[in-house]
């Protein structure tokens, strides 16, 4: 979802003289913290590195735990087994809220979700027509959404593009209207609803998604969630094998640009299709030098987007973490947009 590591700047000779796999068992970097152990799936040590160019860290060891289970997590920092936790959701969050002690630290970040309609090119589906999409889109209910599962703290913007991003267009509020829904569906010739196929998504989001499929239910959208593990399904979203609704979602970081060129314009890496006009706008922001008028054209792409419902919005992410009494300084938040804890030098215990 964020920045990969495939800009990782490694020592070459280290490199090769004990090879990849001799850098994964002991990798050596220019951070403020060293290597220790690493043992899959369960944890990661590191020490402090006090000769660090911007300061001595102040906290000597950092010990990364695996805790797949949201629940596990929310225990673990309750008895004091961890400091801090990332991603707790819903019911969790609000007994996290209400628990001694402990912190709730929200942070909306520039990960933005959608619902793709991956076969409104095809003329023999439903989403081939507009008011099909529009309907979709006025049944989601994001506020109740957004309040159930991360507390009312993620952004409902209606947009693809992060609201922090250069040349981000805001456009209008999201609308929920069922009953204009029901009868954009009737106006398409379809006064029953119909039945939408599969909804594919991340299993990590699969919460937002059941919300999303009971709220699509309620206006005669149905459609089977179709959950698969992160890796499966960023691969098959990417190699164009879904069909009928896709959950999609982006923590990349860029501007509008990069997000579109990735998502709506022809030839993107997710993108099942694309309009000749938006195409050629797209082109001409690409070879425009004049900031104005390239954020202009961007602007004009991003309305489109929106007027066209090629995507219908489901929020802009706050990622719910969680501090326990040890924790003076947890990092989260101090980098704007960035969901974790960082950077490590700064993190304080709450003695210090």
């Amino acid at each position: 979802m964020g920045a990969t590591g495939a800009g990782w700047i490694v020592p070459k000779k280290y490199v090769e003289k004990v090879g990849d796999d001799g850098f994964k068992k002991a990798p050596v970097g220019a951070g403020p913290y060293q290597f220790v152990s690493f043992t899959p799936g369960q944890e990661l040590v590191l020490e402090a590195f006090d000769q660090y160019w911007r300061k001595p860290p102040n906290v000597k060891r950092l010990v990364f735990k695996v805790i797949p289970d949201e629940t596990t997590r929310l225990a673990a920092l309750k008895r004091g087994e961890v400091d801090i936790v990332y991603s707790i959701r819903g019911e969790l969050a609000e007994e996290l809220q209400r628990t001694k002690g402990l912190t709730l630290k929200p942070a909306v970040i520039q990960a933005t979700f959608w619902l793709y309609f991956a076969d409104q090119w095809d003329p023999k589906s439903p989403w081939h027509d507009e008011r099909v999409r529009r309907a979709a889109s006025l049944a989601i209910d994001h506020d109740t959404i957004n309040r159930a599962l991360t507390l009312g703290y993620s952004r409902i913007t209606g947009s693809i593009i992060p609201d922090t991003f250069d040349y981000y267009w805001k456009p209008p509020a999201p609308t929920y209207d069922p009953a204009k829904a029901r009868q954009l569906l009737a106006e398409a010739g379809y006064p029953n609803g119909f039945d939408a196929g599969e909804y594919f998504c991340d299993t990590s989001y699969a919460n937002l998604a059941e919300a999303t499929l009971n709220n699509l239910e309620e206006v005669g959208i149905r459609a089977k969630l179709r959950p698969l593990e992160r890796a499966a399904f960023f691969k098959g979203y990417a190699e164009k094998r879904f069909k009928n609704l896709i959950q999609g979602a982006s923590g990349a970081f860029g501007n509008a640009a990069t997000r579109l060129e990735a998502f709506v314009a022809k030839g993107g890496a997710y993108a099942y299709g694309s309009y000749p006009d938006i195409d050629a706008l797209f082109q001409q922001q690409a070879a425009e030098l004049d900031h104005a008028r390239r954020e202009a054209t961007l602007h004009k792409i991003q309305q489109v987007v929106h007027d066209r419902t090629i995507y219908a919005h489901l929020w802009q992410l706050a990622f719910l973490n969680g501090a326990g009494p040890r924790v003076g300084e947890s990092g989260l938040g101090l980098i704007p947009n960035y969901a974790y804890s960082a950077p490590y030098e700064d993190l304080t215990l709450a003695h210090q």
